[in-house]
């Protein structure tokens, strides 16, 4: 078992100093076009963040039993050495992105990962606004297990990803040089990611790395100011709400379908599908054979 550090660990104090440190900057230099910060929003965000403790502990019992089950399966080996760390951390954050990517347009990943992005604010809280039902990631990761990368060193460069992000979400932080803006994920790159209107909308996946999104075609500059939250906002402070308004929403709309392809379509399709409306000489000829049948 690798002997590596936890990251995420390491990294509270700085989290804590970070955020006091931005809450401190908007009071003594108020934004009035920023989000900044609202009280009860903020602290939905940070009980997202301690329920996501709590359950990722849950979660990662069956999760990493079927990773050491898939690594013993495998003959294929990756030492833990100083060069191979960087490539198995560009491995994470190249499937970080699919994964990313798959649960905005995937409805039922999107009901985990919708958590995240159910802030109209955008500062160093949201980045703890995290789902409790992160149960839908670790099938991407499988490549990754399966050419024979320890499970603890996937979750060491996953913890050192997340760590990372952390920074990119504040509204305090204007572009950076051009060189670092092309390669990294910024703040502004992530400023948009975070943005309800249309143009924004499903860019800018990238963990540590946009160069992803440049390359998958998933990129967004940012130009005008963002509009933060959801393209239907949620008017809860209430955590369980947070966490489950979207599987209450999917559950709501399989029982209104009236067939299996529609439901299958609220479960499987993008979070914004809706069922193609039946053309009027189709929907004729159905009343008409119902009418014969009924004769």
């Amino acid at each position: 078992m690798p002997n590596l550090p936890d990251v995420v660990l390491w990294s509270i104090p700085a989290f804590v100093l970070l955020t006091v440190l931005e809450i401190v900057s908007y009071r003594l230099h108020p934004d009035e076009d920023a989000a900044g910060y609202e009280t009860k929003d903020a602290v939905t965000s940070v009980s997202m963040g301690l329920g996501s403790i709590a359950f990722d502990f849950l979660w990662k019992i069956p999760i990493v039993a079927i990773y050491m089950a898939v690594y013993e399966l495998t003959p294929a080996r990756v030492p833990l050495l100083w060069w191979t760390i960087p490539l198995m951390l560009l491995a994470q954050d190249f499937f970080y992105y699919w994964s990313h990517r798959g649960h905005h347009v995937i409805r039922v990943l999107w009901a985990c990962h919708v958590v995240h992005h159910s802030s109209r604010k955008f500062n160093l809280t949201t980045a703890l606004r995290q789902p409790w039902t992160s149960l839908t990631v670790w099938p991407f990761y499988l490549p990754l297990i399966a050419c024979g990368v320890h499970p603890a060193a996937l979750a060491f460069c996953s913890s050192a990803n997340l760590v990372y992000q952390f920074w990119v979400h504040t509204e305090r932080v204007g572009k950076l040089p051009r060189p670092f803006e092309y390669v990294l994920n910024t703040p502004s790159h992530h400023r948009v990611h975070h943005a309800s209107q249309g143009g924004y909308l499903d860019r800018n996946f990238g963990g540590i790395l946009i160069v992803w999104d440049r390359l998958f075609r998933s990129f967004a500059a940012e130009t005008e100011r963002p509009v933060y939250g959801l393209t239907k906002n949620i008017e809860t402070y209430n955590p369980l709400r947070v966490a489950t308004h979207e599987y209450a929403a999917i559950a709501r709309d399989v029982r209104a379908a009236t067939t299996w392809r529609e439901r299958a379509g609220r479960i499987f399709r993008g979070p914004g599908w809706q069922p193609r409306p039946a053309e009027p000489h189709v929907a004729g000829q159905e009343r008409e054979a119902a009418a014969g049948q009924a004769a």
